[in-house]
């Protein structure tokens, strides 16, 4: 198994970003797909969660509006679009694939917003 963050690096205040997961040896599309960040010192959060059949789209209420995650399973890539970043977005993203008690993480790609 394998997920591969891409996509990450310093960007102003204002400016966007795409992350992509590209994941490899598990079944892409019956798992859900959620993105989570970390900064320093504080834990990890999530940021946003795509499931795989519901259609069910979740967003932390600190990147509604800004953040789109969306997903292509013929690719079984999920991506998330970043929008109006703000220093305090700076962190490591991670993906996350989970199905029942199974779940992977991605190695994470680091993302700076500074002037």
């Amino acid at each position: 198994v394998q997920l591969v963050e891409s996509g990450g690096g310093l960007v102003q205040p204002g400016g966007s970003l795409r992350l992509s997961c590209q994941t490899s040896g598990f079944t892409f599309s019956s798992y859900a797909m959620s993105w989570y960040r970390q900064a320093p010192g504080k834990e990890r959060e999530l940021v946003a969660t795509d499931s795989s059949t519901s259609g069910r789209i979740n967003y932390a209420i600190f990147v509604k509006g800004r953040f789109t995650i969306s997903r292509d399973n013929a690719k079984n890539t999920v991506y998330l679009q970043m929008n109006n970043l703000n220093p305090e977005d700076t962190a490591v993203y991670y993906c996350f694939a989970v199905k029942g008690r199974d779940g992977y993480w991605g190695q994470g790609t680091q993302v700076t917003v500074s002037s």
